[in-house]
């Protein structure tokens, strides 16, 4: 196990630091729990960082910082079962990437896969899907060392009562450690992109929502123009996109010249209206047809800060024309495409679905943009729809305001009284949205 006094860490955004006493890197299970009780030992917190693609202060302390570098690789692969055990700080990149060479997959995941498998689960990483939700409730059982620096293994039969919080445990609750997804044989997803106007996505939503097995869509602030992505499974051939077409679209258009119009954007706000009419026209639909990481995934190169609500899914489409409203009636100047995702209900206590058919509403702003007016005024409109803001996204929620929103925060909170009662897994963050 490596450890070192803590230099500064920023999570990917940059918009949160932190000055941990020391940083641990330990290289089994084992290791972190000794870390863990040299900590408490030492009156310290003690917290695990991913890889912080977090906008939230969630994994941030002066404590003991838990980096998991050396804690990473396959520990198994149960073709019987069909599961696969990985260690917490695998990359979601590297898991997809090995299951896809033993012919095996994720059924959903979301849209980017740099995050650690443990850092995207307790924060509640979703994609969008009719029926099938998100990374967490893919979770068959997990690993975790608690505040006595015992190490807790839960499934539905093994501590069912841990295992119904802890798939998205937030940090809370211990330090996980290993995770075991349930896994299918490969398959293959058929993407289709397409424009289309907002008032027709919005008429039509609900149908969009039941044709396709995964539905989003993106709607360009200051325009009445969307992008809809259908993505459905198919009987093949795989037909990826073109080396030439898919730089185009998914490095160029998506990353390169993006970029440099959020900097001309922050540079010049005047300018973003105009500018997001031509770039919302320039696209064009395409089709294409591969395994699953490579259709629901894309590089994500242009930095920038979101905040995400989920809210029952009768509510997305009144709240989204709201958001629409509040844009054409004010100063705010918005770069960024407002992205519409959907998740069926889950069991998971913390989970953004948890009980409720849900459709996500997430709203970004270009890294180093003012961007509190607009968030400010669009949570304002989520929580109208009582919003569950994402656990790993900006918001203001209080756990007053959670308590409410959540049927099962308290079988939470309670789990954490008894899993750490001294506190040793907190932050300002984890006070401010469960109290105490």
């Amino acid at each position: 196990m490596s450890g070192a006094n803590g230099s500064t860490w920023r999570n990917w955004a940059g918009n949160v630091t932190a000055r941990p006493t020391r940083e641990v890197s330990p290289a089994s299970a084992a290791e972190l729990a000794e870390a863990v009780r040299r900590a408490a030992e030492q009156g310290l917190t003690v917290k695990a960082v991913g890889t912080g693609h977090s906008f939230t202060a969630t994994a941030a302390t002066d404590g003991v910082l838990i980096r998991p570098d050396l804690l990473t690789g396959i520990r198994e692969i149960d073709r019987a079962a069909m599961t696969v055990t990985v260690e917490a700080g695998t990359p979601l990149k590297r898991l997809n990437a090995v299951l896809a060479r033993e012919g095996l997959s994720l059924t959903n995941m979301g849209d980017i896969m740099e995050q650690t498998v443990a850092g995207a689960t307790s924060t509640g990483t979703h994609g969008t899907g009719r029926d099938s939700a998100s990374i967490a409730a893919q979770i068959t059982a997990l690993e975790l060392v608690t505040a006595d620096g015992s190490l807790l293994t839960c499934s539905e039969k093994e501590n069912p009562e841990v295992f119904a919080a802890a798939r998205i445990g937030l940090g809370a609750l211990g330090v996980v450690t290993a995770i075991t997804f349930a896994v299918e044989p490969v398959f293959l997803l058929t993407a289709r992109e397409e424009p289309m106007a907002f008032d027709r996505v919005t008429a039509d939503f609900d149908e969009l929502f039941t044709e396709n097995e995964h539905f989003e869509f993106y709607w360009f602030p200051h325009t009445g123009n969307c992008n809809t992505k259908r993505n459905n499974r198919s009987a093949g051939p795989a037909a990826p996109p073109g080396k030439l077409r898919g730089w185009i679209d998914d490095e160029f258009m998506s990353n390169g010249l993006f970029q440099v119009v959020c900097s001309l954007g922050r540079a010049v706000p005047a300018t973003i209206p105009a500018v997001a009419k031509v770039s919302s026209r320039a696209l064009s639909a395409r089709s294409y047809t591969d395994i699953p990481y490579k259709v629901f995934t894309s590089p994500r190169r242009v930095r920038f800060v979101e905040m995400e609500y989920a809210l029952p899914r009768e509510a997305a489409v009144g709240a989204l024309r709201e958001v629409k409203a509040l844009v054409e009636r004010s100063p705010l100047r918005v770069s960024f495409p407002v992205e519409v995702r959907t998740a069926p209900a889950d069991d998971i206590a913390l989970s953004t679905a948890s009980g409720r058919e849900t459709a996500y509403i997430a709203v970004h702003m270009y890294r180093g943009t003012p961007h509190q007016a607009y968030f400010t005024a669009v949570e304002r409109i989520m929580t109208a729809h009582a919003g569950r803001p994402h656990w790993g996204k900006l918001h203001t929620r209080d756990a007053a305001y959670l308590a409410e929103a959540y049927p099962r925060f308290a079988e939470f909170t309670a789990l954490r009284d008894r899993l750490d009662p001294d506190r040793r897994f907190a932050n300002a963050y984890l006070r401010r949205v469960l109290g105490d």
